[in-house]
């Protein structure tokens, strides 16, 4: 799947004022993901949350890790704009970025945690979005984050196939493949988990009315342009009722969580000593006693 990113942003920005309402997977993906730091020994100076949204997570992060410093990283403007409208303090140690995490417009080494919450499904090269994240992270620095994987919406994504084969639902990444680019990014030791959430709905266009606000709309560049036929969403949501348990429709999302370091010392391909950057520290009083032992002995 190749992603429109105008559009996503385009899709976030008009739900921007009323996503907070209709977030109630995301905020619970974000507690979890919140919680999994409480398990690790770090004291950040510095946290990026990249696909901040309107800052709930980086909010809780300021109270997590006082006196430091979180930088909101979005796609839509509008959505940074609500985040700064919720903390609107001047002396604020907040700071809002909009950018797109493949081409991050941050200094490297600059932080010690990258924060992420559902929002690497968004990204159309994970290499690239890697190798980018890991190059404003310090040494040991911390990259944590929770996207979707492909089990997410696999039954609004059957349904459809039955009707036509067009591109309605967004595809996502599996957990494996995740892990594979970490590890390309130069990533060290990371973990992977999953787990499936199910959201319930009274009716399909309740599941479609909710995905629209929150932004989720389908951003694949091959979907369907033009409108899609009422009689095609008709026959859609005819095969959704069959997934109909207890009077309410599921929705399934597949939740990746994730964490990976940065090494203490860079590799090196090719290097015969381990593959590692060999570095040696030493006070510069030392330098100047072997310059004049080497003086003397010169002299004799």
């Amino acid at each position: 799947m190749t992603v429109d990113k105008n559009k996503v942003a385009a899709s976030f920005s008009k739900s921007a004022n009323n996503y907070a309402e209709h977030a109630v997977l995301q905020k619970m993906v974000t507690e979890r993901l919140l919680e999994r730091l409480q398990l690790v020994s770090i004291v950040p100076k510095v946290i990026v949350d990249a696909g901040s949204g309107t800052g709930v997570a980086a909010r809780q992060l300021k109270k997590m890790y006082r006196g430091t410093e979180v930088i909101q990283l979005d796609l839509s403007f509008d959505m940074l704009c609500k985040a700064r409208s919720l903390d609107s303090r001047f002396f604020s140690r907040q700071h809002f970025v909009c950018a797109d995490v493949e081409k991050l417009p941050l200094a490297k080494n600059v932080t010690e945690l990258f924060f992420s919450s559902l929002m690497l499904q968004w990204c159309n090269d994970l290499d690239i979005a890697f190798s980018q994240i890991k190059s404003t992270l310090k040494r040991q620095g911390l990259f944590l984050f929770a996207t979707l994987g492909p089990d997410t919406l696999k039954e609004l994504r059957s349904s459809w196939a039955v009707v036509d084969d067009g591109v309605h639902v967004n595809t996502f990444i599996d957990m494996h493949d995740v892990g594979d680019a970490l590890v390309r990014a130069g990533f060290v030791e990371p973990v992977m988990d999953v787990e499936n959430i199910t959201m319930t709905y009274e009716d399909c266009f309740s599941l479609m009315k909710d995905l629209k606000v929150l932004g989720s709309s389908n951003a694949d560049v091959e979907r369907r342009k033009s409108l899609t036929g009422k009689n095609k969403i008709k026959d859609m949501i005819a095969v959704y009722e069959s997934f109909r348990v207890e009077g309410r429709l599921p929705a399934t999302y597949e939740i990746v969580y994730g964490h990976a370091w940065t090494p203490l010392q860079e590799t090196v391909p090719g290097n015969v000593y381990g593959d590692l950057v060999n570095e040696a520290f030493f006070p510069i009083s030392s330098l100047k006693d072997t310059l004049k032992n080497r003086t003397k002995k010169r002299g004799r």
